[in-house]
């Protein structure tokens, strides 16, 4: 499945800073007929992708307390890594069954313990596929999350992958980081604005132009027919009504969510929520530090225009 000059398959890849949008974007494509897409599978972390998550696998399988704690303090740390991949995997809709066979099939085939970035990718590959192959599809797709600032790697990597990059206004996702996730989000509006920051200014200028799009979390809430119909038209994919309905459809997210954070928020309908919170959640003065690190990026997007002027505080 792998050719010298990289994958054959052609999978959708998702990217954006967290708190964006990217969970609600692979849910809603998710629901469309030729299209088998999960959430983010963390690939990198983990000691090996081998036998460390044969041992992870087996661990959680039989509820042994050094994976089973309902917080991240509660479970052993030489295992998070490891154990969070797999219950990743599960919110794919993998079995643990499953995760045994792709990892063993992929450490036979490497011969090794799938430690190398190109071994690690391979195994993702194979996941997808599987999936693929379960439902049906035409294609598979992930999130890479932040990831996507190695756009140009991955590309490499997957020469007929599709990338869809979704930004969001960075000052509301400031606001969502420290008002909503403060347990694990950015702490200051300044981390905020440079973490948003790197997310969004590299990815545009690495990506092969015909195979990268830029979506705002804005449109797709507010105008969600004239921004899928994009991204479909950008997957070479037919329009499919379902994907403007994906809260009445199963998704393997919504049945085995352990603890997503946006796991709730994604299975409701598309709605504009909180658009501009930042203008109630900051500060004028934390809005105008975020501006004065991020301002460029801001406008490039279309968040500062001549009608709405940085705030200065």
């Amino acid at each position: 499945m792998a050719a010298a000059d990289g994958f054959s398959t052609s999978p959708v890849l998702l990217g954006g800073e967290n708190r964006s949008g990217t969970t609600l974007l692979s849910v809603v494509l998710n629901s469309h007929a030729d299209l088998v897409v999960g959430p983010e599978i963390d690939f990198l972390e983990p000691l090996n992708l081998g036998s460390h998550i044969l041992e992870a696998t087996d661990l959680l399988d039989a509820n042994d307390p050094r994976v089973t704690g309902e917080t991240k303090s509660l479970i052993n740390p030489f295992w998070y890594d490891g154990a969070h991949f797999v219950v990743q995997c599960q919110r794919f809709g993998l079995s643990f069954d499953d995760v045994r066979k792709l990892v063993t099939k992929v450490m036979d085939e490497t011969a090794g313990d799938i430690v190398s970035f190109a071994d690690r990718c391979r195994l993702i590959n194979e996941i997808g596929e599987f999936r693929r192959g379960q439902a049906a599809a035409r294609r598979w797709g992930l999130k890479l999350q932040r990831k996507i600032t190695q756009i140009d790697v991955f590309a490499q990597l997957w020469p007929h992958a599709h990338f869809v990059h979704i930004v969001r206004d960075g000052r509301d996702l400031a606001a969502s980081h420290l008002k909503t996730v403060p347990d694990w989000g950015y702490q200051t509006v300044a981390d905020a604005a440079q973490g948003w920051l790197e997310v969004v200014s590299r990815p545009h200028l690495l990506a092969p132009p015909e195979r990268y799009l830029e979506v705002r979390y804005e449109d797709l809430v507010t105008h969600p027919r004239p921004s899928l119909k994009q991204i479909l038209d950008h997957l070479q994919l037919p329009w499919d009504e379902a994907v403007l309905r994906h809260a009445e459809h199963e998704h393997a997210l919504f049945e085995r969510p352990n603890g997503h954070p946006a796991a709730e928020s994604a299975s409701k309908p598309l709605h504009a929520g909180r658009l501009g919170r930042f203008r109630q959640d900051l500060t004028l003065t934390e809005v105008a530090e975020f501006e004065r690190i991020a301002g460029g990026e801001l406008a490039r997007l279309c968040y500062l225009s001549a009608s709405t002027p940085a705030i200065e505080a």
